[in-house]
């Protein structure tokens, strides 16, 4: 069976509007090195979301950390924070500016949920790559060399 090397990328902050814009820029530049250009306006959206729940409704402090992980054929986007308490969905009108970011992220994501941790929770959402029996990414020469030494050729 051949398998594939998980990619991970992690960033820790605190959850304050001017440094979800960083984030956003992070993310983009990383997909863009692991060749997902086509997943960096979900994956991003996606991403401001979250943090932006952080910031809104977390306690005792803002500080969280953002994890894309690429693991075969699909990204994961989690946040993890120190509040415990497990975000909720709500029904807000269509034309709503606040209350729709969970609705937004389940609806352009494949999966998405939250569980509770040692330390809070994590509120996660998965994203296909549309490789499907691949790494998920076009590797590059140097990469390439270094899969086939570690005797992942695929």
């Amino acid at each position: 069976m051949i398998s594939h090397p998980s990619r991970q990328c992690t960033v820790e902050l605190q959850a304050l509007p001017s440094r979800i814009g960083q984030v956003r820029r992070i993310l983009s530049a990383q997909l863009r090195y692991w060749h997902l250009d086509q997943l960096i306006d979900r994956a991003a959206l996606g991403v401001t979301e979250l943090l932006t729940n952080v910031h809104r409704h977390a306690q005792p402090d803002k500080i969280c950390t953002v994890e894309i992980e690429l693991l075969l054929d699909r990204l994961t986007v989690s946040v993890r924070d120190h509040d415990p308490r497990l975000p909720v969905v709500e029904d807000a009108p269509d034309l709503s500016t606040c209350g729709r970011g969970l609705a937004m992220v389940a609806a352009m994501s494949e999966s998405w949920g939250a569980r509770r941790d040692a330390s809070g929770k994590v509120v996660w959402f998965t994203l296909p790559t549309g490789v499907s029996g691949a790494p998920g990414v076009e590797l590059g020469l140097a990469e390439v060399g270094e899969v086939e030494a570690a005797g992942v050729a695929g």
